[in-house]
Protein backbone atom coordinates (compact mmCIF):
# COMPACT_ATOMS: atom_id res chain seq x y z
CA UNK A 1 0.00 0.00 0.00
CA UNK A 2 2.86 2.31 -0.83
CA UNK A 3 1.39 5.67 -1.85
CA UNK A 4 3.02 8.47 -3.78
CA UNK A 5 4.21 11.66 -2.13
CA UNK A 6 5.46 15.13 -3.06
CA UNK A 7 9.24 15.64 -3.35
CA UNK A 8 10.30 12.88 -0.91
CA UNK A 9 13.88 13.00 -2.25
CA UNK A 10 14.32 16.77 -2.50
CA UNK A 11 17.34 16.59 -0.19
CA UNK A 12 19.19 14.37 -2.67
CA UNK A 13 18.62 16.60 -5.71
CA UNK A 14 19.63 20.05 -6.92
CA UNK A 15 16.91 22.45 -8.00
CA UNK A 16 17.16 25.93 -9.51
CA UNK A 17 15.63 29.05 -7.93
CA UNK A 18 11.89 29.51 -8.39
CA UNK A 19 12.50 32.28 -10.95
CA UNK A 20 14.35 29.95 -13.33
CA UNK A 21 12.79 29.63 -16.79
CA UNK A 22 12.43 26.15 -18.29
CA UNK A 23 12.42 25.56 -22.03
CA UNK A 24 10.61 22.65 -23.65
CA UNK A 25 10.80 22.10 -27.41
CA UNK A 26 7.64 20.48 -28.78
CA UNK A 27 6.27 19.75 -32.21
CA UNK A 28 3.19 21.81 -32.99
CA UNK A 29 1.20 18.58 -33.23
CA UNK A 30 2.25 17.40 -29.77
CA UNK A 31 1.57 20.80 -28.24
CA UNK A 32 -1.94 20.85 -29.68
CA UNK A 33 -2.59 17.29 -28.45
CA UNK A 34 -1.38 18.27 -24.98
CA UNK A 35 -3.58 21.38 -24.88
CA UNK A 36 -6.67 19.51 -26.07
CA UNK A 37 -6.01 16.54 -23.78
CA UNK A 38 -4.95 18.65 -20.76
CA UNK A 39 -1.76 16.71 -19.99
CA UNK A 40 2.00 16.77 -19.70
CA UNK A 41 3.64 13.81 -21.39
CA UNK A 42 6.08 11.65 -19.39
CA UNK A 43 8.28 8.92 -20.89
CA UNK A 44 9.46 5.88 -18.96
CA UNK A 45 13.18 6.50 -18.62
CA UNK A 46 14.22 3.08 -19.94
CA UNK A 47 12.39 3.74 -23.22
CA UNK A 48 14.40 6.68 -24.63
CA UNK A 49 15.56 4.76 -27.68
CA UNK A 50 13.20 5.93 -30.41
CA UNK A 51 14.83 9.13 -31.64
CA UNK A 52 18.34 10.22 -32.80
CA UNK A 53 20.82 11.10 -30.05
CA UNK A 54 18.62 9.58 -27.34
CA UNK A 55 20.29 8.05 -24.30
CA UNK A 56 19.72 4.27 -24.06
CA UNK A 57 21.35 4.33 -20.59
CA UNK A 58 19.00 6.93 -19.16
CA UNK A 59 18.42 6.06 -15.48
CA UNK A 60 20.56 2.92 -15.68
CA UNK A 61 23.02 1.85 -12.99
CA UNK A 62 26.54 3.07 -13.67
CA UNK A 63 28.88 0.42 -15.15
CA UNK A 64 31.22 0.75 -12.15
CA UNK A 65 28.29 0.11 -9.77
CA UNK A 66 26.93 -2.98 -11.50
CA UNK A 67 29.08 -5.68 -9.87
CA UNK A 68 28.68 -4.30 -6.34
CA UNK A 69 24.93 -3.89 -6.73
CA UNK A 70 24.60 -7.43 -8.07
CA UNK A 71 26.34 -8.87 -5.00
CA UNK A 72 23.88 -7.32 -2.53
CA UNK A 73 20.82 -9.35 -1.59
CA UNK A 74 17.77 -8.41 0.46
CA UNK A 75 17.28 -9.95 3.91
CA UNK A 76 13.74 -10.89 2.91
CA UNK A 77 13.56 -12.05 -0.69
CA UNK A 78 11.44 -9.85 -2.97
CA UNK A 79 8.60 -11.69 -4.71
CA UNK A 80 9.90 -14.93 -3.20
CA UNK A 81 13.12 -14.77 -5.22
CA UNK A 82 16.21 -15.33 -3.05
CA UNK A 83 18.42 -14.09 -5.91
CA UNK A 84 16.70 -10.70 -6.11
CA UNK A 85 19.61 -8.27 -5.79
CA UNK A 86 20.07 -4.54 -5.41
CA UNK A 87 20.83 -4.50 -9.13
CA UNK A 88 17.43 -6.07 -9.81
CA UNK A 89 15.86 -3.47 -7.53
CA UNK A 90 17.47 -0.62 -9.47
CA UNK A 91 16.42 -2.11 -12.81
CA UNK A 92 12.83 -2.50 -11.64
CA UNK A 93 12.80 1.03 -10.20
CA UNK A 94 14.04 2.33 -13.56
CA UNK A 95 11.21 0.52 -15.33
CA UNK A 96 8.73 2.32 -13.03
CA UNK A 97 10.14 5.83 -13.37
CA UNK A 98 8.89 8.46 -15.81
CA UNK A 99 10.37 11.82 -16.77
CA UNK A 100 9.26 15.06 -18.36
CA UNK A 101 12.35 16.93 -19.54
CA UNK A 102 13.17 20.61 -19.91
CA UNK A 103 16.28 22.67 -20.59
CA UNK A 104 17.62 25.45 -18.40
CA UNK A 105 18.80 27.29 -21.55
CA UNK A 106 17.07 28.43 -24.71
CA UNK A 107 19.99 27.17 -26.78
CA UNK A 108 20.68 26.39 -30.42
CA UNK A 109 21.30 22.82 -29.27
CA UNK A 110 17.74 22.18 -28.12
CA UNK A 111 16.22 23.78 -31.22
CA UNK A 112 18.41 21.62 -33.45
CA UNK A 113 17.99 18.29 -31.68
CA UNK A 114 14.40 18.07 -30.42
CA UNK A 115 10.95 17.70 -32.03
CA UNK A 116 12.34 17.14 -35.51
CA UNK A 117 10.34 15.65 -38.37
CA UNK A 118 7.16 17.57 -37.68
CA UNK A 119 5.05 18.62 -40.66
CA UNK A 120 3.86 21.74 -38.85
CA UNK A 121 7.16 22.73 -37.27
CA UNK A 122 8.20 23.17 -33.66
CA UNK A 123 7.78 25.64 -30.82
CA UNK A 124 9.36 26.22 -27.42
CA UNK A 125 7.06 26.38 -24.41
CA UNK A 126 8.63 28.51 -21.66
CA UNK A 127 7.61 27.61 -18.10
CA UNK A 128 8.37 29.30 -14.81
CA UNK A 129 9.95 26.64 -12.61
CA UNK A 130 8.44 27.83 -9.34
CA UNK A 131 4.94 28.12 -10.77
CA UNK A 132 5.14 24.75 -12.54
CA UNK A 133 6.39 23.03 -9.39
CA UNK A 134 3.58 24.54 -7.30
CA UNK A 135 0.92 23.58 -9.85
CA UNK A 136 2.03 19.96 -10.11
CA UNK A 137 2.55 19.52 -6.37
CA UNK A 138 -0.90 20.88 -5.54
CA UNK A 139 -2.52 18.66 -8.15
CA UNK A 140 -0.75 15.48 -7.00
CA UNK A 141 -1.72 15.96 -3.37
CA UNK A 142 -5.30 15.10 -4.33
CA UNK A 143 -4.72 13.02 -7.44
CA UNK A 144 -5.84 9.53 -8.37
CA UNK A 145 -4.30 7.11 -10.85
CA UNK A 146 -6.34 5.75 -13.74
CA UNK A 147 -5.15 2.46 -15.17
CA UNK A 148 -7.13 0.61 -17.86
CA UNK A 149 -10.22 2.54 -16.73
CA UNK A 150 -9.65 1.47 -13.14
CA UNK A 151 -9.36 4.25 -10.57
CA UNK A 152 -6.42 3.35 -8.30
CA UNK A 153 -4.47 4.72 -5.40
CA UNK A 154 -1.88 7.26 -6.50
CA UNK A 155 1.44 5.37 -6.25
CA UNK A 156 3.80 7.86 -7.96
CA UNK A 157 6.03 10.30 -6.10
CA UNK A 158 7.14 13.49 -7.84
CA UNK A 159 10.66 14.93 -7.69
CA UNK A 160 12.45 17.79 -9.44
CA UNK A 161 16.16 18.08 -10.14
CA UNK A 162 18.93 19.27 -12.41
CA UNK A 163 20.69 16.39 -14.16
CA UNK A 164 24.32 15.79 -13.16
CA UNK A 165 26.61 14.87 -16.06
CA UNK A 166 29.45 12.46 -15.27
CA UNK A 167 32.16 10.35 -16.91
CA UNK A 168 29.85 7.44 -17.53
CA UNK A 169 32.39 4.61 -17.67
CA UNK A 170 34.46 5.68 -14.65
CA UNK A 171 32.05 7.36 -12.24
CA UNK A 172 30.90 5.34 -9.23
CA UNK A 173 27.93 6.15 -6.98
CA UNK A 174 27.96 3.16 -4.59
CA UNK A 175 31.41 3.63 -3.03
CA UNK A 176 30.21 4.26 0.55
CA UNK A 177 26.65 2.92 0.48
CA UNK A 178 23.98 1.91 -1.99
CA UNK A 179 22.43 5.04 -3.52
CA UNK A 180 18.74 5.78 -3.57
CA UNK A 181 17.38 4.85 -7.05
CA UNK A 182 16.54 8.52 -7.62
CA UNK A 183 20.27 9.24 -7.95
CA UNK A 184 20.52 7.14 -11.11
CA UNK A 185 17.52 9.00 -12.55
CA UNK A 186 19.53 12.24 -12.37
CA UNK A 187 22.93 11.00 -13.61
CA UNK A 188 23.78 11.09 -17.32
CA UNK A 189 26.79 10.72 -19.57
CA UNK A 190 28.87 13.87 -20.08
CA UNK A 191 28.26 13.68 -23.81
CA UNK A 192 24.67 14.86 -23.16
CA UNK A 193 25.74 17.90 -21.12
CA UNK A 194 24.60 20.37 -23.80
CA UNK A 195 21.04 19.45 -22.85
CA UNK A 196 21.40 21.30 -19.51
CA UNK A 197 18.42 19.31 -18.40
CA UNK A 198 16.01 19.74 -15.56
CA UNK A 199 13.65 16.84 -15.23
CA UNK A 200 10.47 16.19 -13.36
CA UNK A 201 10.17 12.53 -12.51
CA UNK A 202 7.31 10.35 -11.35
CA UNK A 203 8.49 7.15 -9.73
CA UNK A 204 7.35 4.38 -7.45
CA UNK A 205 9.06 1.70 -5.39
CA UNK A 206 10.99 -0.98 -7.28
CA UNK A 207 10.03 -3.93 -5.09
CA UNK A 208 6.90 -6.07 -5.25
CA UNK A 209 3.86 -5.69 -7.48
CA UNK A 210 0.85 -3.39 -7.49
CA UNK A 211 -2.36 -5.42 -7.58
CA UNK A 212 -5.80 -4.32 -8.72
CA UNK A 213 -9.04 -5.45 -7.12
CA UNK A 214 -9.51 -8.13 -9.78
CA UNK A 215 -6.14 -9.67 -8.85
CA UNK A 216 -4.28 -8.49 -11.96
CA UNK A 217 -1.13 -6.41 -11.57
CA UNK A 218 -0.23 -3.02 -12.99
CA UNK A 219 2.01 -3.14 -16.06
CA UNK A 220 3.94 0.08 -16.46
CA UNK A 221 3.45 1.47 -20.00
CA UNK A 222 6.19 3.27 -21.98
CA UNK A 223 4.60 6.64 -21.25
CA UNK A 224 1.93 8.27 -19.13
CA UNK A 225 -0.05 11.49 -19.06
CA UNK A 226 -0.12 13.80 -16.05
CA UNK A 227 -3.17 16.06 -15.83
CA UNK A 228 -2.16 19.62 -16.69
CA UNK A 229 -4.37 22.46 -17.95
CA UNK A 230 -2.39 24.46 -20.50
CA UNK A 231 -5.04 27.19 -20.77
CA UNK A 232 -4.97 27.82 -17.02
CA UNK A 233 -1.17 27.68 -17.05
CA UNK A 234 -1.08 30.42 -19.69
CA UNK A 235 -3.61 32.52 -17.79
CA UNK A 236 -1.75 32.32 -14.45
CA UNK A 237 1.71 32.76 -16.06
CA UNK A 238 2.97 29.27 -15.26
CA UNK A 239 3.60 29.29 -19.02
CA UNK A 240 5.45 32.52 -19.77
CA UNK A 241 5.74 32.34 -23.55
CA UNK A 242 5.43 30.08 -26.56
CA UNK A 243 8.34 30.80 -28.92
CA UNK A 244 8.44 29.95 -32.61
CA UNK A 245 11.52 28.43 -34.21
CA UNK A 246 14.41 30.72 -35.23
CA UNK A 247 13.85 29.84 -38.90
Amino acid sequence: RMLGSVEPHAGLLTTPPDGQLLYKIMSVENLLRSIIGNYLHFNRIDSYTDFPNSDPNDGRQLPKDQDGNTCVRFKKASDGDPDFSAANYYDQSRARTYACCFSLDNSDFIWKNYANGSVRGKVCVVFGFGELRTTINQMLQNAALEYNRNRCRQIFSVNYGIVEYVEWDSHQANTEHLPNPIKYTYLKNNKFSDEKELRICLSTIGIGQFALKDGSTIKFPPSLQLAFDFRTAIADCTIKQILYAPD
